[in-house]
């Protein structure tokens, strides 16, 4: 279990609030981070496991929280994500 103090961390980052555009660039780093663990540290099956099954269960209940997929549903024209809109403008 030595090897999920390195993952549990990426489950915790949080989606930009910045603009719609950084999605993809933050996306695409925890990918490369993935993979490059994965490939430098070996984790065992059971942490893998466990990894991929809380990502799953957190990216299967809210899509828009997900930082894996580059995506959210957009408002003003397209200048902000329904998430913040809803969370930081409307009172």
């Amino acid at each position: 279990m030595y090897c999920l103090q390195w993952l549990i961390p990426v489950l915790l980052i949080p989606k930009h609030w910045i603009h719609p555009a950084f999605l993809i660039e933050q996306a695409l780093f925890m990918w490369f981070y993935i993979v490059g663990f994965f490939l430098e540290r070996r984790p065992c099956h059971i942490c893998s496991g466990i990894f991929f099954i809380a990502l799953a269960l957190i990216c299967y209940s809210d899509p828009d929280s997900c930082i894996f997929w580059p995506t959210c549903t957009k408002k003003l024209n397209d200048e902000v994500c329904t998430y913040v809109y809803r969370d930081r403008i409307s009172p």
